[in-house]
């Protein structure tokens, strides 16, 4: 095994030392989707297979969720692939220049980071996103998904490899663990410090926790989507039901998901009804507080402490009352993991300063916890959402995939 992932890490090592033109890579990732595209039907069929193999070993339904692909979920991997071959190369671009008062004229200049490691879980259009996005950035990828999504990942892995062998360069620049030993990632983590520049973990808490416990080598990620959306006193009711019917409802089993809703209290006996009795008929399982559950009377269970800080990414949610917009503020900074975190008012000025004071990496002001996406921001996909208080923070797209340097240039001056 450590002779194995010591061999990738070489092989993207050399692949990393290749330099390759935009115009080449956009060819690589047209001809990438092209492939996805053509093998549509192979690729439904690999996939029904770990579907099958996810249900025999009681894999959870929001995982199995993130798992299933079908024609219209391929349709979108082909269309973020094409979306990113459009997108302006972000490899050797000028971010600053100025010229210091010797005569030294300084740039700043954008640089890949290098060698990329993807650890993720369950959805295949990860494979498909991480590899277009580290490919058209410059740097190299190796891929390590969950065994429950094998086939899948393996098939997408060699269509892209296939497209980069057309193009006659070298396929290591994406590269795919498919040894299942479980200790591939304990040793990914702790002994490939000299292969890999970061670590990208993708999945649930458990994961994210131990790769955070294990690395040696840099992480950027998030440990948990814990997103509010607070309903002010000044709000709208029809614009905040449809806003957290969406929220929550879209898709139950994302990161961006909406888990707790807070009411100013001066609004709850018109606006808790109506919007809990929506998600209710929707399904929705309701963990209430006793301001809440005064006035309203549909079915509910009572909040305990750990209801708030519970990402369920399922069809439940938490609800509170508050005071103000100090309380709603200081209720996510506590509970929440530094995510996602909606307003919905018509107050600008209470807006901004929600905006200003959450923690969040993402806080939004009158729409959905839902657009926390690489794809929707314009990104054309994401690694994944960065939490951590360093750059990069949100989604992580081809402008967060580089680094840079400073590129001097002298007629011979010295330091005095």
């Amino acid at each position: 095994m450590k002779n194995y992932l010591n061999l990738l890490g070489k092989k993207s090592r050399k692949a990393f030392s290749q330099k390759i033109a935009t115009k080449k890579k956009n060819k690589v990732l047209l001809d990438f989707a092209g492939e996805i595209k053509k093998r549509k039907k192979l690729i439904l069929i690999k996939n029904v297979k770990d579907i099958k193999n996810a249900k025999k070993k009681n894999l959870r339904e929001n995982l199995i969720n993130r798992l299933l692909l079908n024609s219209e979920k391929i349709n979108q991997i082909i269309k973020s692939i094409r979306t990113v071959a459009k997108l302006k190369d972000p490899e050797n671009v000028i971010l600053e220049k100025w010229r210091r008062p010797n005569g030294l004229k300084i740039s700043k200049v954008t640089v890949p980071i290098g060698v990329i490691g993807i650890i993720y879980e369950s959805r295949p259009n990860v494979t498909s996103d991480v590899s277009s996005l580290c490919f058209k950035s410059g740097n190299c990828v190796i891929l390590k998904g969950g065994s429950e999504a094998y086939n899948t990942n393996k098939i997408l892995v060699d269509l892209f490899r296939k497209s980069l062998k057309k193009n006659k360069l070298d396929q290591n620049y994406v590269q795919f663990i498919d040894n299942m030993n479980r200790k591939v990632v304990d040793y990914m983590l702790s002994d490939m410090e000299k292969y890999i520049d970061v670590i990208i973990p993708r999945g649930g808490k458990s994961l994210v926790k131990k790769v955070k416990q294990k690395s040696k080598i840099p992480i950027i990620g998030h440990l948990e989507g814990i997103c509010h959306t607070y309903v002010d006193k000044n709000a709208n009711l029809a614009m905040a039901k449809k806003i957290i019917l969406n929220a929550k409802l879209r898709n139950t089993a994302i990161c961006g998901a909406t888990e707790t809703i807070l009411f100013h209290q001066k609004i709850i006996r018109k606006f808790v009804k109506p919007i809990l009795d929506g998600l209710a008929e929707n399904g929705c399982e309701i963990f209430a507080d006793k301001k809440i559950r005064s006035v309203f009377k549909g079915k509910s269970k009572l909040a305990t402490e750990k209801n708030w800080s519970t990402e369920y990414l399922s069809s439940k949610i938490s609800v509170k009352s508050v005071n103000s917009l100090n309380e709603a503020i200081l209720h996510i900074n506590k509970y929440g993991t530094m995510h996602t975190d909606a307003i919905i008012t018509k107050n600008n000025y209470t807006a901004k300063e929600f905006l200003k004071n959450v923690k969040s990496s993402i806080a939004i002001h009158n729409s959905s916890t839902q657009f926390a996406d690489g794809g929707e921001f314009g990104f054309g996909g994401e690694v994944g959402i960065s939490t951590n208080n360093l750059p990069p923070r949100g989604p992580v797209g081809l402008n967060q995939l580089v680094s840079y340097k400073y590129e001097i240039i002298g007629k011979g001056q010295i330091r005095k």
